[in-house]
């Protein structure tokens, strides 16, 4: 492909979540600022919406692994010392439920099965909460806080909702026994306005709603995410693309990565060593999502040119 021709170690622009390539730009500082307050601070529901392609799965895993750097925050809470000891100093104990589009005794089997509690397969509801409730106790006992991170929340049942409800109102005197984050598109407000799930949407104490990048800052996106690919020469992509690049993309790092891969290749195909405006033209006429303003210019241009054409052969056969 196009590493060794741009001097690149790897590819700079993927789409799998990789919290290497983590930028902490104003909104997805604040959004991690925030997840770290709520959590440390032991609240219930915490929840995080953003657009499709906001970077909301890359933002939960840097989220699970800036709880506890230092310690083991995967350790199961349902067995004994002797069977899974944990680590003195270890506070979290986290869970990730990548695909929540699961009825309520599916979603307990995965929550049982993520925080490693031994439950029978063919165990019922009431089974399920009756483990999961002596897990969570135990793990307040050790002085841990179990914390559990659900992708794509917009797509759960609002019975699924209301079982996770009934988990978070469990709780020592001073904390409770199990927290919730949800991360989902902006769809999720509108479940959350359902009139079953009110005394849910009551306990969000904590919220953050992503937003697209500045233009200052995807010019800086692009050399972070660039410098991590271990390139070290000049500004790859050229202020005008830059400006174009945002300007197609409003900022949505998913769009940004698409298409600035593609103006890569379209860059080395030519033999050319910076990516310039009509690349990113080029790579965003082949990504339908992007936002099209550049069309009707294109548009009028080529009208002008035609009429000029025209014009130009009327008055020679005149």
């Amino acid at each position: 492909m196009y590493l060794e021709h741009f001097g690149l170690r790897q590819p700079p622009f993927g789409l799998t979540p990789d919290t290497s390539f983590f930028f902490s730009c104003s909104s997805y500082q604040e959004a991690l600022n925030t997840l770290l307050v709520a959590a440390r601070s032991g609240e219930g529901f915490i929840k995080i919406t953003g657009e499709v392609g906001y970077g909301k799965t890359l933002l939960c895993r840097k989220f699970l692994a800036a709880l506890n750097q230092d310690v083991r925050s995967t350790t199961a809470i349902g067995t004994q010392d002797h069977e899974a000891p944990v680590a003195a100093s270890a506070r979290f104990v986290t869970a990730y439920i990548p695909n929540p589009y699961l009825e309520p005794r599916s979603l307990l089997l995965a929550l049982a099965d993520e925080f490693r509690v031994p439950m029978e397969k063919d165990a019922d509801q009431h089974q399920l909460l009756k483990g999961l409730t002596f897990a969570l106790l135990e793990c307040a006992r050790k002085g841990q806080h179990a914390l559990v991170c659900l992708d794509e929340a917009q797509a759960m049942p609002l019975e699924s909702l209301e079982v996770l409800r009934l988990l978070t109102n469990l709780e020592t005197e001073k904390s409770k026994l199990l927290q919730v984050v949800l991360f989902g598109q902006p769809e999720l407000n509108e479940r959350l306005q359902h009139h079953s799930v009110r005394q849910l949407r009551q306990r969000i104490s904590f919220q953050y709603e992503l937003r697209g990048m500045e233009r200052d800052e995807l010019e800086r996106y692009l050399h972070h995410r660039l410098s991590i690919a271990s390139y070290s020469g000049d500004a790859l992509f050229g202020r005008v693309a830059v400006s174009k690049l945002h300007r197609i993309t409003r900022g949505t790092p998913r769009l940004v990565n698409i298409v600035a891969h593609k103006a890569l290749m379209l860059a080395y195909s030519e033999g050319q060593q910076q990516v310039r405006a009509r690349h990113i033209r080029d790579a965003a006429a082949d990504t339908p999502e992007v936002h099209r303003d550049w069309l009707p210019w294109a548009l009028a241009l080529t009208a002008a040119a035609v009429v000029v054409s025209l014009g130009l052969g009327w008055f020679l056969l005149r």
